[in-house]
């Protein structure tokens, strides 16, 4: 099992849910984390509590933010080998009520987020030799419902994007790979968390682990996770 001590990881949407709990976990096996959200006074806290973090503050749909903040995590870190890509928004109205500008919220933070992240970390990747790339979709790339047609068309991109990447990038020594899970117990899109059926942001972020600790020769394309015990319909 490949260890993790000194490698060092961007995470992107770090300073709460699924993110927060990838960066804790990550920083306990001795991985250097750059904690990546638009709240430059959380991730500075959240910096100064978990030790071994660089906070960097920037909005994800915007690529020259991205750009910035892995220029500023190479120079800390002096180089990348794990991108996270869990930054996510969820807007959930009927396709008929969907202004034009909170379609491009979700799809801009959503699908072009991870590819603004991905097209900006390759190239750290590569001078290192390798790396891993995660991207933390969702059960909702596959399963489409009503309500869902923003959220719907950004996950089943990003799976789509996820899969192209992985094809393009193997043979460079990146793997790619993504994490689909269900119900997680978070406050995402207005949810108040507290229900013990859910999927907990600790179990992803175990997900996450087991992909970075798989041997190299492989490459477990996609992971979902499902609650084993949800509410009957």
């Amino acid at each position: 099992m490949p260890s993790l001590r000194g490698k060092v990881a961007l995470v992107t949407g770090a300073s709460s849910g699924i993110g927060l709990e990838v960066a804790r976990q990550l920083v306990a096996h001795g991985v250097g984390v750059g904690l990546f959200a638009r709240s430059q006074a959380k991730l500075a806290r959240i910096a100064g509590e978990l030790g071994n973090c660089l906070a960097l503050p920037g909005d994800i749909t915007r690529y020259e933010d991205v750009e910035e903040a892995v220029r500023r995590f190479e120079a800390h870190f002096g180089g990348l080998d794990y991108l996270i890509n869990n930054a996510g928004v969820g807007l959930f109205k009927p396709v008929h009520e969907i202004s034009p500008q909170e379609w491009a919220e979700v799809i801009g933070t959503n699908l072009n987020g991870p590819f603004f992240a991905t097209r900006a970390a390759v190239p750290l990747m590569q001078k290192r030799g390798g790396g891993y790339i995660i991207n933390i979709g969702s059960l909702a790339g596959k399963n489409a419902f009503a309500g869902g047609a923003a959220y719907n068309a950004s996950k089943f991109g990003l799976l789509g994007f996820s899969e192209a990447s992985m094809l393009d990038l193997r043979y460079q020594g990146i793997r790619v790979s993504s994490i689909l899970p269900g119900s997680v117990d978070t406050p995402f899109a207005g949810n108040t968390p507290g229900a013990a059926w859910k999927i907990q942001p600790q179990d992803v972020a175990q997900a996450v682990l087991y992909l970075l600790q798989s041997d190299p020769r492989v490459i477990p394309s996609q992971l979902e996770l499902r609650p084993s015990q949800p509410p009957r319909k």
